[in-house]
């Protein structure tokens, strides 16, 4: 993979605050219950294969310590990942035939209903931030925490864009790429095509947004233009879980690997090859339930697949 610099760079470590969870999942491919996942485990698992990863969030009691192994194994730092007296915060979803769309059936947020991050002080300096699907007040207090870093990226859901959107036009402001999807666009910006709604919500802070379109790859909108990229027709998809999670991983990851700031005018090239790499990680985790799947990557497969992205867009 001679588009990746293999020797993971300090400098270019990734700072990570979000969730990590137990996942209770039933697809029409079958049933898993209370395996890992959370937003901020598939973003760091995914990203790792990139950079280094300082990993914030909070686990319970009945959090199992062999996978504090798993993410130290993958050089993901997880001194900031607190655990709290209580239970994991528990998802349980279904999906139908419709794999872009899950029906959440419970939602126990345990210890996660408390989550007040606090930054080890050797995160602060972390040049590169990702701020992962949690309240928007967190999020900017976790910005605020550190010391000037040089690229921010976030993600959010049309829950906090119903209850606390003034909240999350706040973050948005301090935001240089987020990452949604085409829903949560048009319900962020109040628009009913995809082209306004970009414009609109590029106005809001952030100069670069992909829309995550599930199945149908991302959009990413730019002072340059739109690039569309596609998803890898797979012939086995078992688990969308954190697919959207994965494909950030992918994407900050590579970013950060190539040591890009925030002046996308020089860098349009790189965001536009993050994408597809995006696109390449998240394939991996939905072909199997968790995130089992993508902890068996390695470069030879990410090259193999991103070779398949090019021969299947080229023309």
């Amino acid at each position: 993979m001679t588009l990746i610099n293999k020797t993971k760079n300090p400098d270019h470590s990734i700072l990570a605050v979000g969730s990590v969870a137990f996942d209770s999942i039933k697809t029409p491919s079958g049933t898993a219950d209370k395996i890992l996942g959370g937003s901020a485990n598939y973003f760091s698992l995914s990203a790792s294969y990139f950079t280094t990863l300082k990993l914030v969030g909070v686990v319970g009691e009945d959090f199992p310590s062999s996978h504090f192994k798993v993410l130290a194994d993958r050089g993901i730092d997880t001194t900031g990942l607190e655990k709290a007296k209580g239970k994991t915060f528990h998802w349980v979803g279904e999906y139908g035939q419709d794999l872009n769309e899950a029906k959440t059936i419970d939602t126990q947020l345990n210890v996660f209903e408390h989550f007040n991050p606090k930054l080890p002080e050797e995160y602060k300096k972390a040049p590169y931030l990702f701020l992962a699907n949690i309240n928007p007040e967190l999020q900017l207090d976790v910005y605020h925490q550190c010391e000037r870093p040089k690229f921010v990226a976030a993600d959010s859901m049309n829950l906090w864009i119903n209850i606390k959107k003034p909240q999350l036009l706040e973050t948005l402001k301090v935001v240089n790429l987020l990452t949604i999807n085409e829903g949560e666009a048009f319900l962020l910006s109040g628009k009913d095509n995809i082209v306004d709604a970009a414009d609109a919500i590029r106005k809001m802070g952030p100069k670069a947004l992909v829309v995550k379109r599930g199945e149908y790859g991302a959009l990413l909108f730019t002072d340059n233009g739109i690039f569309s990229a596609p998803a890898l027709p797979l012939k086995t998809v078992k688990d969308p879980t954190g697919a959207g999670d994965t494909f950030a991983g992918g994407l900050i990851g590579y970013l950060a690997n190539k040591g890009i700031d925030k002046d996308f005018a020089k860098h349009e090239a790189t965001l536009r090859e993050a994408v597809i790499f995006g696109c390449v990680m998240a394939s991996f985790t939905v072909e199997d339930f968790g995130f089992s799947n993508l902890l068996e990557v390695n470069s030879e497969l990410m090259g193999e697949r991103y070779r398949q992205f090019i021969s299947m867009t080229r023309f």
